[in-house]
């Protein structure tokens, strides 16, 4: 009965997991400049990236060799909660120094438990590329959920964003206490600077495909970090309304794309599905481009519709490929690294040149800058086709029917 169980509790996990995530992040940028702090969101987006580079170096040792990682999850989200809280005071007071440092703080708890949550995932099941698509689309449907009761409540640009999350991360901290048990491998072994420092983990760097892949995951995430700054104003600056709803399009799609990943998994491999999740952030940045001047709203949501495809053929499919290429005492490791690659390397310098271009290109307001951000757009989708074209000379690896890896231990500690 209660192996029946685990995937409905793993699935409820990322759930909510992508809520709390999803009911702020994506209208963030159109809040703060709702009460004056447009001037900070390429900051505020940079602190979460700051955060994932720190929080790896500690939670991989933490979880691979003391801790279990779902009790550490509900610490984590727990206070994660209280901190959410004040960060919605502080927008209300329009204090951007302390909003961005508590800020700082919560990404430095939040962001450890996207690699917690998807350790705990892999621990449990035998068949990742099989089984993981089916309990992260329930993270998608999470951030769905999230995104159209921001944009139906008419919140996409309040401060209320931040005290739902805080509320949904509450709730999630208590509910990782009932995971399933998901031990350190490493347990009682002596701790060492070279645990501290990652460095089992590091070593899976020495595989040329592997480095390859690291290397161009983050590089890609720099013209990735322009959407998830200011797609939000771009699309209110483009006449959209409820904007929390529209941008849900691109979670829809990504339910779709995210229970065909096993079948394309098959059929085309690690290193196609990777290079057609670089080419679709191309694409989408493409259609925004051309689609602002003459606010072509149809381009514009082809462009989010296409986030099924950018998020789970570069994203979940990395994931997959992280787990089955990490030895099983440092896959806590591997995929707090590639958390610190992406969504800490990547983004904290992406958000930063998102920031600096945005100030310096959509000088206008409204309508009137619908034509200074189509050269906004034109730079991330020039970087992102440079990776993707990087990535296919200089990636190597055999078909994904071959490298299929079983979790038979996990069973067997069940």
């Amino acid at each position: 009965m209660q192996r029946r169980l685990v995937i409905p509790r793993l699935s409820f996990m990322m759930f909510m997991q992508f809520f709390v995530w999803g009911a702020w992040y994506a209208t963030a940028g159109l809040t703060l400049s709702k009460y004056g702090l447009s001037s900070i969101i390429g900051t505020a987006y940079s602190v979460g990236a700051i955060a994932s580079i720190i929080a790896p170096f500690f939670l991989g040792m933490v979880v691979d060799r003391f801790f279990a990682s779902e009790k550490v999850m509900g610490l984590l989200h727990l206070a994660g909660s209280a901190l959410l809280w004040m960060v919605g005071r502080q927008v209300e007071a329009g204090s951007g120094t302390t909003l961005l440092w508590t800020l700082f703080l919560y990404m430095l708890c939040y962001m450890p438990t996207l690699a917690l949550s998807n350790n705990v995932a892999f621990h449990h099941i035998a068949d990742a590329a099989k089984t993981f698509p089916l309990i992260r689309v329930f993270g998608t449907i999470g951030w769905i959920v999230a995104g159209v009761l921001i944009g139906q409540l008419g919140y996409s640009d309040s401060s209320f964003i931040f005290y739902i999350s805080a509320i949904a991360s509450l709730l999630l901290g208590i509910f990782s206490f009932t995971l399933p048990n998901t031990p350190a491998p490493a347990r009682g072994k002596p701790l060492s600077v070279r645990d501290l420092l990652c460095l089992d983990a590091l070593q899976m760097l020495k595989e040329r495909s592997y480095c390859v892949f690291i290397i161009c995951s983050m590089l890609i995430c720099i013209p990735l970090a322009a959407y998830y700054s200011f797609a939000s104003p771009f699309l209110e600056a483009a006449g959209f309304a409820n904007i929390g709803s529209v941008m849900t399009i691109g979670q829809m799609s990504e339910i779709a794309f995210m229970l065909l990943i096993p079948f394309f998994f098959r059929r085309l491999g690690i290193k196609i599905m990777l290079l057609i999740g670089m080419l679709a952030w191309t694409l989408r940045y493409v259609l925004f481009a051309f689609g602002a001047p003459d606010q072509i709203g149809s381009l514009m949501i082809v462009g989010i519709a296409l986030h099924g495809i950018c998020y789970d053929f570069f994203f979940v499919t990395g994931f997959i490929y992280a787990d089955q290429q990490a030895d099983s005492r440092v896959k806590g490791q591997a995929q707090s690294l590639l958390l610190l690659f992406t969504q800490g390397i990547g983004i904290y310098f992406g958000s930063l040149i998102a920031g600096s271009l945005f100030n310096n290109t959509v000088t206008a307001s409204g309508t009137a800058a619908l034509a200074q951000w189509k050269s906004f757009w034109l730079y991330p989708a020039g970087a992102a086709l440079v990776v993707a074209v990087l990535f296919l000379l200089l990636f190597k690896s055999k078909p994904s029917t071959h490298a299929v890896h079983q979790h038979d231990a996990a069973f067997e500690r069940r």
